[in-house]
């Protein structure tokens, strides 16, 4: 088993050191997170050309008029606003994303950009937040509808991966939510919790030194309840400014002693013995679906939508309080098109154990 593990080791270091397209190698020359482009007009067709252990990239980052509709294979993601965000979800009806990770494709609000749209009607409650470090959406789908398994519990999507090719492979994101709010700028780190009829997708400020810190992709089986604690309401529709989260997997307690969160392996099922907090909102801005995505009706999309609204406008929420919004959880997945299992259900109920760890 050592020599078996050194070889894949060496194989793997190999593959980093001279870019091979060995497919038995598990390691590209230049990680996905480490990869810079331009938009519009730096994007490559593909931003993964290896063929390694895990394939090829499914889909394509060059996209446009050309490649919008429900057959579009677009891996480049935006970010902007609570009506201008996507999702990843499967290229085809019925999967399950702990097995459809590495190939998911982009699913967007915004026609004009070259993927798929999502049908205006399976949105069911959205709540945009922008803060300090990073905007965040959270909301309520009809996951069916983007082609998620009806009862999957979930998984997780981001830009490293276990083999440091994202999730899905070549998958990139962009946003005009940073800087002076009008030029483009490529999301360095990023995550994207789906399944049980919820989502959250975070974008974080690369100009933030933590970065990497409040977008972590470490904790892919506790969901969006402690990965992005929110206010989200089903059949609410929202923006808000808000202060920023405590880092995912991290937890202080009333005595100021700061503990970090430690997944377990595959198949032991985690215990978590704390609420995450959820940060306090303000300014919240409120919409009926119906005017938020009114362009995915007249683009073809079926359906009109909901026209649920919000009576919170300009409401602020609570700090101190537990995760009372959305909270779709993505369970068993290891970053790397594993099986997921479900571990956060509708609702919110955990289900889960935790294991606490003091900070060195």
């Amino acid at each position: 088993m050592l020599a078996i593990t050194s070889t894949l080791l060496a194989v793997g270091l190999l593959a980093r050191a001279q870019g091979t397209t060995d497919p038995t190698a598990t390691y590209p020359a230049t990680a996905l997170a480490d990869k810079r482009f331009d938009y519009p007009d730096g994007i490559p067709y593909k931003s993964d050309e290896d063929h390694l252990i895990r394939g090829i990239q499914v889909g394509y980052n060059l996209c446009n008029s050309t490649t919008e509709g429900p057959e579009s294979n677009c891996q480049t993601s935006f970010v902007n606003s609570v009506d201008d965000f996507c999702l990843w979800g499967p290229p085809e009806p019925n999967s399950r994303i702990g097995d459809t990770e590495g190939e998911t494709v982009a699913w967007c609000t915004k026609p004009g950009r070259g993927t798929r749209l999502i049908p205006p009607e399976a949105l069911k409650g959205v709540q945009f937040m922008k803060t300090d470090a990073y905007v965040q959406v959270v909301g309520f789908i009809d996951q069916t509808q983007i082609n998620i398994q009806t009862l999957d519990y979930g998984g997780e999507m981001d830009p490293h991966g276990a083999d440091l090719r994202g999730n899905p492979l070549g998958g990139l994101m962009y946003t005009t939510a940073f800087g002076d709010g009008n030029t483009w700028e490529q999301v360095i780190e990023w995550h994207n919790f789906m399944g049980s009829d919820m989502f959250c997708i975070k974008a974080c400020d690369q100009s933030n030194e933590h970065a990497a810190d409040f977008c972590e992709h470490i904790y892919d089986r506790i969901g969006c309840a402690f990965n992005a604690p929110n206010n989200a309401q089903n059949g609410t529709f929202e923006s808000c400014e808000g202060d920023v989260q405590d880092y995912p997997g991290v937890y202080t307690d009333t005595n100021g002693e700061v503990s970090t969160y430690t997944q377990p392996p595959e198949g032991v099922e985690p215990t978590l013995t704390w609420a995450a907090r959820t940060p306090s909102s303000s300014n919240c801005v409120a919409y009926t679906s119906s005017e938020l995505f009114s362009a995915l009706a007249s683009d073809g999309s079926s359906g009109s939508g909901s026209t649920s609204t919000s009576s919170r406008t300009g409401s602020s929420s609570g700090a101190s309080g537990t995760t009372s919004g959305a909270t779709a959880g993505a369970s068993g997945t290891d970053g790397n098109g594993a099986s997921s299992t479900g571990v956060v259900s509708m609702g919110g109920i955990l289900s889960v154990a935790m294991a606490v760890v003091l900070l060195a």
